[in-house]
């Protein structure tokens, strides 16, 4: 992937609704774990033009499987808890390639 501007790039939905309805960041979760996310990517140097992105984003559709988070070109879907699984799937899938099975949704 040569051509590539990302060899990989994280999205974290950060969607709230007001309404009651589930969202992935209704409890405010996903958006500490997007700063999470990002600033271990960076601790680790691989944040970047040619290396990795982590971006939060609007609604990804999966509401009842959230917080939710993409990593694309792989197309691998996550959910998480705490800090610990955001760490785990930048050290592993970000910065090694390898996909956290237990994870994926």
């Amino acid at each position: 992937m040569e051509d590539a501007f990302y060899q990989r790039h994280m999205f974290l939905c950060l969607n709230q609704r007001d309404n009651g309805e589930q969202a992935c960041n209704n409890s405010g979760l996903a958006e500490e774990m997007f700063h999470e996310a990002k600033k271990h990517a960076k601790a680790l140097g691989i944040h970047g033009e040619s290396q990795v992105r982590v971006n939060r984003c609007g609604c990804l559709g999966r509401c009842s499987e959230g917080p939710v988070a993409v990593v694309y070109p792989d197309a691998v879907w996550y959910t998480y808890v705490d800090a610990d699984d955001v760490r785990e799937i930048v050290d592993s899938h970000l910065r090694n390639g390898v996909p956290v099975e237990r994870l994926r949704i």
